[in-house]
């Protein structure tokens, strides 16, 4: 890592900013002067903002013109490693190395000098009588063992009002003190009072000789659902933290870290700093600085976690690594763990990678020899795979509205009298997917997207899943203005709903689906609800299958299994056996046995076959097979060009330009595909248009694609964004 230079009041140095300027600005050092990686306030035209110094400067600017920064702020400089991981991770995104910034200073008040809050403490002197108030808010104090405490929490302990506190200000008993209202986080016990057992003490003794060890290295942590991967790694946690360095944990949703944090809290005594679109922004502050200052140890985190700056990163874990959201697919296209691999690899950190359904791209890296693999193959402690058995709905008799099988429901039945909870599955938010005319056969579509739009009976409304638009239900037919002839078609999760309450009168519901819930605060509350026993059926879409502990769960039905299996996604087959797995693993947790079930029209489709039969090893070697021989990932490579704009004429046009003028791209054996119509091709009233470029593995495809695209000047009312890696084709 290059050695940081300290410049004198009057040199010139590059100082990036979060502005879109493509490049770093030539400024004189301050007062005092600054050096690499500090963060600065600017001026820029009439305004001041914000970036860090990134070097020398480039010196190609008349002196007299150069101005100086305003000030040096009050922030922990930005590491060597970090600066390295943005500009790496921008050359390999194709992103502004500017909007790499952006993520890297997503904390509020950063040009802030630090908040400061009032604390009250004794001072050591006691008159000979005090009232029985002032004597508790004494007794109070002492209790606190010196510690930093305000006026509220004083008065709340000592049981009285703060008008008593502040008369002991006066009289010199408490001193009243000006203290950082950004506190470090709660040192965390690393001795464990957890057995590990079986498979899993192998595999974290592994994990712990990584860390001790220390340097980069990459694993794959497979295990079934329930087989304790989490504590496994939570021991390279504490081996981590025992040698004082940092560790970074990415969880895909803000659902999951509930479950998680009290687990954390069990293992270590106090409750790790955590990141997410949850979080206050105070919290964010004091989060960002605390990391910058190494006073917070353990960061439990969304994808964006991996963009803080840590003072000694010594350990990264990407739970749930196959998990789709973990790739960002607006502004900033990044996958988090690919993306977390590399900043492991420049801070020199072993780095884990936890599923039960691992990526292919992570299974091909474990053939290759690139990562090591360790394996958890049976569930912790009395508890047992479920059984997994198909359903084939050819054979099943069901009304015109009616989608759970009598079997399944038959099943259900079962569980309820036993006291056992039965989870339904759906892969489809909101009533109905497609709202039709039984008249003329007309599907209500959103005005500004090509999509249809899907019925929401909680709503009222019929709802866009692309931009958000909602509509009321019409009551006539917009195209052929017949009455009475608009009907829902095709269950989504709240239709399946009103299914289970007429078929399950007596049993208590519980409908889990991210558009039902206004905050991550409320779903949380309502899987802790559901965890203690809350509820007898649990109906849900696709964040059931992430990461909950259901202990009294002993069935789960999948009301359409052959839904993923439709359409052209490279990855269709891949995601469809993950999601039915992981759905599959919510079953039989505890100590009682848990069966799935799975409804499908294709019992003998190869997929369905795999999930049912659990030869996982076997899957994937077929669909690594078929990747291979088609040269698509993880076997080749492939980059998603997206053009969007008013003018559907307009963007084709440019779209088929570069499709023509794409002899950077030949160069290295690359082939342009397209342009077509985005499988979406209206979002928010902008037309998008595709095009797919497909190179061999080896191919050095970021500057041939800089190179292509640099040929063009884009139309203004034009927006074209690169897709590296692509994993959703809408």
């Amino acid at each position: 890592m290059q050695t940081e230079r300290v410049y004198q009041a009057g040199d010139l140095v590059g100082v990036l900013t979060t502005e879109p300027l493509g490049r770093t600005l030539d400024y004189k050092a301050p007062e005092g002067g600054c050096g690499d990686g500090d963060f600065v306030e600017v001026p820029l035209g009439p305004r001041k903002v914000i970036g860090v110094v990134w070097g020398q400067g480039e010196g190609k600017f008349d002196p007299a013109r150069i101005r100086a920064i305003y000030r040096v702020l009050d922030a922990p400089p930005m590491r060597a490693e970090l600066r390295s991981f943005l500009t790496r991770a921008a050359d390999y995104t194709l992103t502004p190395l500017a909007a790499m910034l952006r993520l890297a200073t997503r904390a509020p008040g950063l040009g802030d000098p630090p908040s400061m809050r009032k604390i009250y403490r004794l001072t050591g002197h006691l008159p000979n009588q005090l009232t029985d108030a002032r004597f508790r808010v004494v007794e109070a104090l002492r209790r606190f063992g010196g510690a930093s405490v305000t006026l509220a929490e004083v008065a709340e302990e000592a049981g009285c009002g703060t008008s008593v506190v502040k008369g002991l200000v006066k009289l010199g008993v408490v001193e009243e003190v000006e203290a950082p209202r950004d506190l470090p986080y709660p040192a965390l016990a690393t001795r464990s009072t957890t057995r590990l057992a079986g498979d899993q003490v192998a595999a974290g003794d592994a994990l712990v000789a990584l860390v001790a060890q220390g340097g980069f290295s990459a694993t794959l942590l497979k295990g079934v659902t329930g087989s304790g991967k989490t504590e496994v790694y939570l021991e390279a946690v504490a081996e981590c933290l025992r040698g004082g360095r940092q560790a970074l944990v990415l969880l895909p949703e803000i659902s999951l870290t509930a479950d998680f944090i009290a687990r954390v809290e069990t293992r270590f005594g106090a409750k790790p700093a955590e990141w997410h679109s949850g979080v206050t922004m105070t919290e964010r502050r004091r989060l960002w600085r605390m990391v910058g200052r190494g006073d917070a140890g353990f960061v439990v985190g969304a994808r964006s976690a991996l963009f803080l700056p840590f003072q000694d990163l010594g350990l990264i874990v990407v739970d749930e690594e196959h998990d789709t959201s973990y790739k960002q697919e607006e502004g900033v296209f990044y996958n988090a763990r690919d993306m977390a691999v590399l900043r492991a690899a420049i801070v020199g950190a072993p780095i884990v990678l936890a599923s039960a359904t691992p990526s292919l791209e992570s299974w091909a890296n474990v053939e290759a020899g690139k990562y090591a693999r360790l394996d958890l193959g049976a569930r912790f402690g009395a508890a047992q795979m479920p059984q997994m058995q198909a359903i084939d709905m050819r054979a099943e008799k069901l009304g015109g509205n009616e989608w759970i099988s009598p079997k399944l429901a038959a099943e259900v039945t079962a569980r309820i009298g036993r006291q056992e909870q039965s989870l339904l599955f759906i892969n489809r938010r909101g009533y109905a997917p497609i709202t039709l005319c039984r008249a003329c056969g007309h599907q209500v579509g959103c005005d500004d997207c090509d999509a249809r739009m899907v019925e929401h009976r909680f709503l009222k409304r019929l709802v866009c899943h692309q931009c958000g638009a909602t509509k009321p239900v019409p009551t006539e037919c917009p195209a052929c203005k017949v009455e009475g002839k608009m009907a829902p078609v095709g269950p989504g999760v709240e239709r399946l709903a009103e299914e289970v309450a007429a078929k399950f009168p007596d049993a208590r519901l519980a409908v889990l689906s991210s558009d039902l819930f206004g905050s991550a605060r409320a779903l949380k509350e309502q899987i802790a609800l559901i965890a203690e026993g809350g509820a007898d059926i649990i109906i849900g879409t696709q964040i059931v299958a992430k990461g909950h502990n259901f202990p009294l769960l002993t069935l789960v039905g999948v009301i359409d299994a052959d839904l993923g299996l439709q359409g052209s996604d490279l990855r269709a087959a891949e995601r469809t056996f993950q999601l039915m797995r992981q759905v599959a693993g919510r079953a039989g947790r505890a100590d009682k046995p848990g069966t799935a079930f799975l409804q499908t029209f294709q019992p003998e489709h190869p997929v369905i076959r795999a999930i049912l039969g659990g030869d996982e090893e076997a899957f994937w070697a077929a669909e690594a097979s078929e990747r291979r021989i088609a040269g698509v990932p993880p076997y080749g490579r492939m980059a998603g060009i997206i053009l969007s704009g008013p003018d559907v004429a307009q963007v084709f046009d440019f779209g088929a330009e570069l499709a023509r003028r794409d002899g950077p791209l030949r160069r290295i054996g690359a082939q342009v595909f397209g342009p077509a119509p985005a499988p979406i091709a209206r979002v928010r009233g902008r037309h998008r248009v595709r095009l797919l470029v497909k190179a061999e593995k080896t191919a050095a495809l970021q500057p041939a694609l800089a190179e292509w695209v640099a040929q063009f000047k884009l139309p203004t009312n034009l927006r074209l964004s690169i897709d590296i890696d692509p994993q959703s084709f809408y």
